[in-house]
């Protein structure tokens, strides 16, 4: 059996309650469902990205594949032609992904551009579709969609995860073009933009949230994983936990910011995450964006912003504080120094101090 395990939430209950084969234990307080009935695929699509799915007690062997084969017929989607059951991705696609911990977004755009391709090749298995024949997949999209070459690139990770990681073969037998990757600079708002957007906040959690989000120089997946207690106040810290890379690090926590939650925190009365949305459970990344955009709106700035660039403004206004570009590194949660050098680049204060040659010259 699978037991499931979870604090108290009668929104969770609710999902539980609506899958089949569900059961509850009195004696031991908690539900399960049987091996035979338990569906993977579907248990996970249950939750979405709102849990996170410990698999250190499960196997998912031959016989697990053929046991989410097996729930996947016993569905309601076995109502479908056999030309449409052709077109949905193997289950093990998504237990590997899950198995090997990837994101809820990178799992979500796999599962999306793996469904593309099989719906490309619907006649066909997958396992006797040659590299030729993806590169001309790809060219197609190209031509005829224009995909970025970001997209192409997730386009090809997505398919070699696949073929490498799901059905094992080596990586030699996929030399996959890819294309060079687009080197463009981050968008920064100066310190007085910052300030004026935070000044438009009227709303105390919106600005909290805002403000977290520069000071912390965060991704908004890792502001709506904070919580409670990844404020340190003692040693004036904000943990940021299993962040991009699956891993963990500390940012400073600013005495203003700690003033304003403290506020906050008195009179939201979050109960687990930091900040939580009107009917409890985290905050939505959709939600953050319309604040930020308001904000934006409020301070008449007519830049292209979003707020992953208060992100990029806060590594750009170290920089220009004479903070050293590893020591940003690290607050930024970089594996490569290169990508934290991007931002001597865009750095205005830093240009300043470099004197033009023209000016060494006297033309009349």
């Amino acid at each position: 059996m699978i037991s499931i395990h979870f604090r108290y939430d009668i929104r969770i209950i609710n999902i539980v309650k609506s899958m089949p084969g569900r059961r509850w234990c009195q004696d031991a307080g908690y539900w399960y469902i049987p091996k035979h009935r338990f569906n993977l695929k579907k248990f996970t699509e249950s939750f979405g990205p709102d849990a996170a799915i410990d698999f250190s007690a499960l196997e998912i062997s031959q016989n697990q594949t053929s046991l989410s084969k097996a729930s996947q017929n016993n569905s309601p989607q076995s109502n479908k032609s056999p030309n449409e059951n052709s077109k949905d991705i193997p289950p093990e696609y998504l237990e590997m992904l899950i198995r090997k911990r990837y994101s809820p977004n990178t799992i979500k755009t796999y599962i999306s551009y793996m469904k593309a391709f099989r719906e490309e090749f619907a006649d066909r298995e997958l396992d006797t579709i040659n590299t030729r024949e993806i590169n001309e997949y790809l060219s197609s999209l190209i031509l005829t969609k224009g995909i970025s070459s970001s997209q192409q690139n997730q386009r090809i990770s997505a398919i070699k995860f696949f073929y490498e990681k799901v059905l094992g073969r080596k990586k030699a037998y996929y030399r996959l073009s890819r294309p060079r990757k687009e080197k463009k600079l981050p968008k920064v708002l100066t310190t007085s933009e910052v300030e004026h957007i935070l000044s438009q906040c009227k709303n105390l959690k919106h600005k909290c949230i805002l403000m977290t989000l520069y000071s912390g120089g965060l991704r908004r997946s890792e502001l709506i994983n904070l919580k409670l207690t990844d404020i340190d106040s003692k040693q004036m810290l904000i943990r940021i936990s299993n962040s991009k890379g699956n891993k963990d690090r500390y940012t400073p926590l600013s005495e203003t910011l700690l003033s304003q939650l403290s506020e906050y925190i008195r009179f939201y009365k979050p109960k687990n995450w930091l900040f939580e949305g009107q009917s409890g459970g985290q905050y939505s990344a959709t939600s953050i964006e319309n604040i930020f955009r308001k904000a934006l709106k409020k301070a008449n700035i007519d830049k292209h912003a979003t707020p992953h660039t208060l992100r990029h403004s806060f590594a750009t206004h170290l920089l220009e504080q004479g903070i050293s570009i590893r020591y940003i590194q690290e607050l930024m949660g970089h594996s490569s120094i290169k990508t934290t050098e991007i931002y001597t680049h865009v750095s205005s204060r830093q240009l300043s101090k470099i004197k033009n040659p023209l000016d060494n010259l006297n033309p009349e």
